[in-house]
């Protein structure tokens, strides 16, 4: 039970963080934005270690574990949550998170690829089923002057939220060959803290030596605070509930748990940031995790 209570707390929190992130990008660069979030994240965590006195407990895990990490790190929180940004950004809460949460099933593309798994019928039905939701959430029906303006905007956002989509699928699948090294709740911790100070560090040199550095220098304490907030919600608390979860129940169980983000983030979009749910979008968010669990539970 704790673990499937730990996957559906992954969920919650990255339903908050999103709206956190969201407010924040109305000013903000994406690539900044990111920066700013797991810099600052990545430096609570440490100094959560270190007022506990446990800051050697990097130097006891293995290097194959540190590799996969960093790797994860980088994929899953530098190109998968830079691009989510710049969904959500484009077309809002409540159409991007339903998108990106399609995750798992490409976890299942890379099974089938890499390790000759069938895909049998109530796969493909929960990959229809899948594909349906995504097609409710971005058909949203409007006048043709509006359409032909957003027309563009809707599909890169839908591009943005596929591509987040991948990421994070290739990015989990390398946190849960890493935490099958920890042998307890800190190793875990400190797994998740590695994956964050590896793409800190490379946004930080990134934001810095770009050309666009006085951007970097001017997101403001109002934005700083609320990237900072979301990051800790979804980063410090969120993908270790999810790391931890993978010590306690097998990654088919945990991964469909924490992808329920769907329904809270559509309930959230309109709650706080006055988004239009409309039955169509509604339905897609519902569709969408009726499909992943279908093709987990196959």
């Amino acid at each position: 039970m704790i673990g499937e209570l730990a996957a559906l707390g992954a969920a919650l929190c990255w339903t908050f963080s999103a709206v956190f992130y969201r407010r924040a990008l109305a000013s903000t660069p994406p690539i900044q934005a990111n920066a700013v979030r797991c810099l600052g994240t990545s430096l609570i965590l440490v100094a959560v270690l270190a007022f506990l006195g446990r800051i050697n407990v990097f130097m006891k895990l293995p290097a194959r574990t540190l590799l996969l990490a960093c790797t994860s790190g980088v994929i899953g929180l530098g190109v998968g949550d830079t691009l989510y940004m710049f969904s959500l950004k484009t077309i809002g809460v409540s159409r991007a998170v339903p998108i990106t949460c399609t995750y798992p099933l490409f976890n299942l593309v890379w099974a089938y690829l890499l390790a000759g798994e069938p895909i049998t019928i109530p796969v493909a039905a929960g990959a229809i089923t899948i594909v349906l939701g995504i097609w409710l959430l971005t058909s949203e029906k409007m006048d043709k002057a509006t359409a032909k303006t957003l027309k563009g905007q809707n599909m890169r956002g839908v591009i943005f939220a596929l591509s987040t989509a991948i990421a994070w699928s290739i990015s989990i699948s390398m946190i849960n060959l890493a935490v099958r090294d920890a042998q307890s709740f800190l190793h875990a911790y400190a797994v998740n803290t590695v994956r964050l100070l590896a793409v800190a560090a490379l946004l930080l040199v990134y934001s810095v030596v770009s050309v666009r550095r006085s951007a970097f220098l001017k997101v403001g304490w109002r934005n700083a605070a609320l990237l900072l907030g979301g990051g800790t919600i979804a980063i410090g608390v969120g993908w270790f509930f999810l790391t931890f979860s993978f010590l306690l129940i097998p990654e088919s169980q945990a991964v469909p748990i924490s992808s329920t983000t769907p329904l809270f983030s559509t309930l959230a979009g309109v709650a706080f940031l006055h988004e239009k749910a409309t039955a169509k979008i509604v339905l897609g968010s519902v569709l969408v995790v009726a499909g992943i669990f279908m093709v987990f539970m196959a």
